[in-house]
């Protein structure tokens, strides 16, 4: 089971929480345990400052992942972490891409999910797992390869 806790810090026009509890439960699955995570939607300003504190980037960007960095025996919940989602961004980069907005908000869910469960991208073998992992979560939605671009 899945707990959401879905924060809008925007009034930019998002997904319902129905999507994204979906999109959720599908990058979560692989996990037995339950989970817990926030998802907060933002603007440009909180996601700016939010990259800049955390990743000394001084930017806003599409999707920040926190991952719960506490021990299980210090917690009665599951607890897997925090996603911030810059609404403007994610807009943004679907149009310049060329991608269906719905397709994009689920592919940077999704992204940030596996974020939280330890997935990265670091290097070519770890990015190389996470991306087709997504292929196929999002290929279970019926939407295209997010990445299908970035190999012409």
């Amino acid at each position: 089971m899945i707990e959401l806790d879905l924060q809008l810090a925007t009034d930019a026009n998002a997904p319902g929480e129905t999507d994204f509890r979906r999109w959720c439960e599908l990058a979560l699955r692989q996990r037995s345990a339950d989970s817990e995570l926030t998802i907060r939607l933002v603007d440009e300003p909180e996601g700016r400052e939010l990259n800049r504190t955390w990743r000394q980037k001084d930017y806003a960007t599409n999707v920040l992942s926190f991952p719960a960095d506490v021990p299980d025996e210090l917690l009665d919940i599951p607890l897997l972490g925090d996603l911030v989602i810059c609404v403007p961004v994610v807009e943004r980069e679907a149009a310049e891409q060329g991608k269906a907005l719905e397709a994009h908000w689920a592919h940077l869910v999704i992204h940030g999910c596996l974020h939280l469960l330890g997935y990265d991208h670091i290097d070519d073998e770890e990015a190389d797992e996470m991306e087709a992992l997504e292929r196929t979560l999002l290929a279970e939605l019926g939407h295209p390869d997010p990445y299908a671009d970035d190999e012409n």
